[in-house]
């Protein structure tokens, strides 16, 4: 059997990915949320937390067994070469998890991958075949998180977004981009590249 197209959806916070995707998987498209993933990886995976613990010690769990998030976040935030440690032993765990996922959805024409993180072309060492920007004005985002997570400031808004890619910088791995900027129509952009996406996995 073939295998399903493989679809990325990136985009900045609050462009509204998970609108997105949840417009895919109406359309019976799988869709495999990477960062929920990671996270429900680093508290259930055993092989995992073993190797988050051999990075950062017994601290990255509570007594618990929950992962200390919030500390992790602490430790890694000014040390670049602890971070690139900590993804350097999630990355491949999630990996391995997203080609078992990929497998069981084997009869799907394509399946989507939301990720926050995406610096690569398609093809450029990951598996996917395309991928989506979600593109929406920076106020317009600004003005969503805050409705959704009243006690963040501006500013805190404002930092998470400078932290990531750039627009730009997204729009040089697109080879789409969904506009969701409450000005056009979000549903024909989406079934027209369901459309797009059903005819090339039947060529």
């Amino acid at each position: 059997m073939k295998a399903p197209l493989q679809i990325g959806v990136t985009g900045g916070i609050g462009s509204g990915k998970s609108v997105v995707c949840a417009v895919f998987k109406a359309l019976d498209i799988p869709v495999y949320e990477a960062d929920e993933r990671a996270k429900w990886l680093t508290e259930h995976d055993p092989i995992l937390k073993a190797d988050i613990q051999r990075v950062l010690g017994k601290e990255a769990y509570t007594p618990t067994g929950r992962y200390n998030r919030s500390w992790v976040a602490s430790q890694v935030f000014a040390d670049p070469a602890l971070l690139a440690s900590l993804n350097a032993v999630i990355h491949p765990r999630v990996f391995a998890d997203t080609a078992a996922w990929v497998n069981e959805h084997a009869d799907k024409p394509y399946v989507v991958k939301e990720a926050a993180l995406m610096n690569q072309r398609a093809g450029d060492g990951n598996t996917l075949d395309k991928i989506i920007v979600v593109q929406a004005p920076v106020a317009l985002r600004i003005a969503r998180i805050r409705k959704r997570d009243p006690q963040r400031t501006d500013s805190e808004i404002q930092n998470i977004i400078d932290r990531q890619l750039s627009d730009e910088a997204r729009f040089q791995i697109a080879d789409y981009v969904v506009e969701n900027d409450e000005a056009q129509l979000l549903l024909p952009q989406i079934i027209r590249l369901h459309e797009v996406f059903l005819q090339q996995a039947s060529n």
